[in-house]
């Protein structure tokens, strides 16, 4: 999710999952070749596993970022040829490069050449009128020959005109059992499905169709949906931590940020959701709205803020 999975919201998602692979927000490759490493590639350590997902056409320069991602501690390389965004468009890569599935699996046969990282490629069933079974079955057939270790499929096609980024996230109709014949026709390749999975518990239900999911806005909206994910698909018994108490370590962090220069701003964007559908949310999303004028310790004023927000707790040791 572009301009906002930065490396301040996956620190709060990894307070809430331990084991859910996160991933970056779409960095260009060329950015991450001429531009400042650290603010295109840095993470925190906690962040892990993490992957780094990459916008780009030029198989040279994405051979080179693979190079870089393994030295910067990524567990793997994702090429976004999905994303129907017009300023995308315009550098020939996202979900325009369907179009081009040589392309797309030569830039795959690159990364995987040099970096020694899995190498995934996220993409859409079609774009305009290029929706068929068999064009989507094209591109995966070449990128599946250059040797990707995984597709992620987001099930509804992309309008690269006439239509907004948001717009294409909700108005082309969701189309799951195309994805499904996918995993069918290409039982040797995992396949993961993306789009309209409201939870992880609703995720559940396409498991016996495709090998995982991929949870995107519904994340963004609310954090501490991925509460319980570690226990679903993972097996593990850990107690969650609480809403507040993943606010409470989350300020933490923020406050050491803050002493590092961070605007207050981009730390507090993170939290909107955190305490979504509980009482006093709305009172909460306004207060950080408003958070640059709030006098004195901001973050000590929403940890004070916290407690009257959402049911009373009963406080849990989680080590």
């Amino acid at each position: 999710m572009l301009d906002y999975t930065d490396r301040h919201f996956r620190y709060l998602l990894r307070l809430i999952t331990r084991r859910a692979l996160l991933y970056t927000e779409m960095v260009a490759s060329g950015a991450v070749i001429h531009g400042e490493l650290e603010r295109h590639l840095g993470h925190h350590p906690s962040e892990r596993p993490l992957a780094l997902q990459l916008g780009g056409s030029d198989p040279a320069e994405l051979a080179r970022c693979a190079a870089l991602a393994r030295n910067w501690g990524f567990a793997e390389l994702n090429l976004n040829v999905g994303c129907p965004s017009e300023r995308v468009q315009a550098g020939r890569f996202g979900a325009c490069l369907m179009a081009e599935p040589d392309l797309v699996a030569a830039c795959v046969a690159a990364m995987r050449s040099t970096g020694g990282l899995p190498v995934t490629v996220k993409t859409r069933i079609g774009i305009d009128r290029q929706d068929d079974y068999g064009f989507l079955a094209r591109l995966v057939e070449a990128v599946a020959r250059a040797g990707v270790d995984a597709v992620i499929v987001h099930a509804r096609k992309a309008w690269l005109k006439g239509l907004s980024p948001r717009e294409n996230r909700r108005v082309p109709p969701l189309d799951y059992p195309r994805v499904y014949r996918l995993k069918a026709d290409f039982p040797e390749l995992e396949v993961i499905l993306n789009g309209g999975i409201p939870d992880p518990q609703a995720g559940l239900a396409h498991l016996g169709h495709v090998d995982g999911v991929m949870l995107g806005r519904a994340v963004m909206d609310d954090p501490c949906g991925l509460t319980g994910v570690d226990a679903l698909y993972y097996g593990e018994t850990r107690v969650s931590l609480t809403p507040r108490q993943v606010l409470s370590r989350y300020l933490d962090y923020a406050r050491q940020e803050r002493a590092r220069g961070v605007p207050l701003t981009r730390l507090v964007r993170p939290l909107t959701g955190l305490f979504q559908g509980q009482p006093g949310a709305r009172l909460w999303r306004r207060t950080l709205s408003g958070i640059g004028a709030v006098e004195g310790d901001a973050l000590a004023h929403l940890a004070h803020l916290a407690c009257a927000v959402g049911p009373r707790e009963v406080m849990a040791h989680v080590s």
